[in-house]
């Protein structure tokens, strides 16, 4: 059975005196079945798949309503299902932007992508690009900025195909990612810490801080003056000494410190996990070393398992494993080894099926299922993160297990939301509010000496989607808390460390919390799961789900928490 009925807690542990990390530490402890370090609520496992280019409104601006168009995968809310702040019927029949031709001008309004429009081309995602189509703040100029030249069949577009970046998904594509959502918790106002690409977006998520370049290789096109002597990065780039990395392309290297850092320091386990980062590996096709690769069937493009600058960790000495050097054994995955916590995603699989689950796991995809347009698409990430969920989900270590899944920027594509001004900044490719101009509500330390502000980290950037998954998760809820990538850092800072900050103007002094995403007050009897079949995305059993779970499966009934809905 793949709903099972965890062991009841005990009767002197079935409340929980408040939801904050600082008020459940005493009696954390106390709701978990898993031993291990001592945490302040009752998650000892965290996992975080940190996936590719996608704004909110790309996969949720609909939600959760879907099309069912014929052929497709179906997708109908249950009943209470919250609405998000997505399209609405005037921002899809009266949208601000205007297509970018050279015949004159003319609304693009949103429109569907349907699953057969799976594999899109990449848009443009540029640190000033993005600003640029954010126009200030009116939203207004995606096609011009961010749009990539493509012409879908059967989709509208200008003459020049700029105005594919206003299509999005609903459910009947995102259909794993719509039942999650509606079964766990959603969040609608999560934002790239800062604008720009990939790199940025991946460094914001382990340190809140892509300010202190430390060494550069082959120029420094990837990065802009912090304003005191140094650089901060704002575009991609690879990690120096990763063997991996391009010999021709920009490198770099950052000082600082990152969460890594922080774990080690008090002997946690934790490592990141990426498809092809075994170099010892030989996929089916023949191919191995930096050259393993995969191919798409949606896109049918063959794509490098291992793309290096979409691993953080590799830009801090401390924390890389430039080499790819294998862990000594199965059982000291996630410890301080010859990998020094960097390991192949099958390592992961390894490690958690002996019973060496680390406390702290980032999972990348292999970059054919990554989600990053251009070479992959919706439904080969919805196998990636189904096959993953489902297999955490038959752990016994499940029920005091949370999974993020997170994105590292939005790959251009429209979102209607302009992002808080967090940070200011005037760097000479800040274009947000003007050349050279990004107004913001402060400014967060990262220079030294005197630790002043640093330039080229406008932020928020773009509105990002944001899950938690989890027995402890809420159910059907859409949370509004106003969170970052580096929230994620935040709350393992706060579950794990007692608090402790990166420092060194990282932005997780001033990220929002996921806290209010769980809800650790409801005692945690029966395990929550969902077990989904990596293709369609639709739950393998929609006539099961337990009714004091306050939940039915997509399609089905049952009782509804009416409490639990996001008001």
């Amino acid at each position: 059975m793949h709903y099972r009925l965890a062991t009841c807690l005990a009767a002197g542990v079935l409340t929980l005196s408040a939801a904050s990390f600082g008020q459940t530490q005493a009696s954390a402890d106390a709701f978990s079945w898993h031993r291990g370090p001592h945490t302040a609520t009752p998650i000892k496992h965290l996992v975080v798949i940190f996936q590719e280019n996608v704004s909110f409104d790309h996969y949720f601006g609909t939600y959760p309503y879907a099309a069912n168009g014929a052929g497709e995968p179906a997708f109908y809310p249950r009943p209470f299902t919250p609405d998000v702040n997505g399209l609405t019927q005037a921002l899809l029949n009266h949208n601000p932007n205007q297509a970018n031709s050279a015949n004159g001008s003319g609304a693009i309004n949103p429109f569907r992508l349907s699953r057969a429009q799976a594999a899109t081309a990449d848009q443009d995602h540029d640190y000033a690009a993005e600003q640029q189509a954010f126009n200030g703040g009116a939203m207004d100029l995606f096609p011009k900025f961010t749009g990539s030249g493509e012409t879908l069949p059967g989709a509208p577009a200008d003459e020049n195909g700029t105005g594919q970046v206003m299509g999005y998904y609903d459910g009947n594509t995102v259909t794993a990612m719509w039942n999650y959502a509606q079964t766990f918790a959603l969040n609608d106002n999560s934002y790239g810490t800062t604008f720009g690409p990939s790199t940025p977006g991946a460094i914001n998520l382990i340190s809140g801080q892509t300010n202190g370049i430390s060494a550069t290789l082959n120029g420094t096109a990837a990065a802009v003056d912090d304003g005191a002597g140094g650089l901060t990065l704002v575009s991609d780039a690879d990690p120096i000494d990763d063997v991996c990395s391009s010999p021709s392309g920009n490198q770099v290297q950052l000082s600082g410190r990152n969460i890594g850092d922080l774990l080690n320091d008090q002997h946690l386990t934790w490592g990141f996990f990426e498809g092809g980062f075994d170099l010892t590996a030989v996929n089916s096709n023949g191919s191995t070393g930096c050259k393993r690769k995969s191919t798409s069937a949606i896109t049918k493009v063959a794509k490098a398992d291992y793309i290096p600058h979409h691993q953080p960790f590799q830009y801090y000495a401390s924390t890389a494993n430039p080499t790819h050097a294998r862990p000594s054994a199965v059982a000291m995955i996630g410890r301080t080894d010859a990998a020094n916590h960097q390991y192949d995603l099958n390592d992961f699989y390894d490690a958690v099926s002996a019973g060496h689950m680390p406390a702290v796991s980032f999972l990348k995809a292999p970059g054919y299922q990554d989600g990053h347009a251009g070479y992959s698409d919706p439904l080969d990430e919805q196998q990636f993160i189904v096959h993953v969920m489902n297999f955490l989900q038959h752990q016994p270590e499940w029920r005091d297990t949370a999974v993020v899944i997170a994105y590292d920027d939005s790959d251009g594509w429209y979102d209607h939301q302009a992002a808080p001004r967090i940070n200011a900044s005037s760097s000479s490719e800040d274009a947000l509010d003007g050349a050279n101009t990004c107004n913001g509500n402060g400014v967060l330390p990262g220079v030294a000496p005197g630790n002043q502000h640093a330039q080229g980290r406008c932020g928020y950037g773009p509105r990002l989607p944001l899950l938690v998954i989890s027995p402890w998760a809420r159910s059907n809820v859409v949370d509004h808390t106003l969170t970052d990538q580096s929230s994620v850092t935040r709350f393992i800072e706060d579950n794990w460390l007692q608090g402790q900050r990166i420092g060194g103007g990282s932005f997780d002094a001033v990220a929002g919390s996921l806290e209010h995403m769980f809800d650790f007050r409801r005692p945690l009897i029966f395990d929550r799961r969902l077990i989904l079949d990596e293709q369609t995305g639709q739950p393998k059993h929609p006539w099961y789900w337990p009714w004091w779970q306050g939940d039915a499966s997509v399609g089905g009934w049952g009782g509804n928490e009416h409490h639990d809905k996001a008001g």
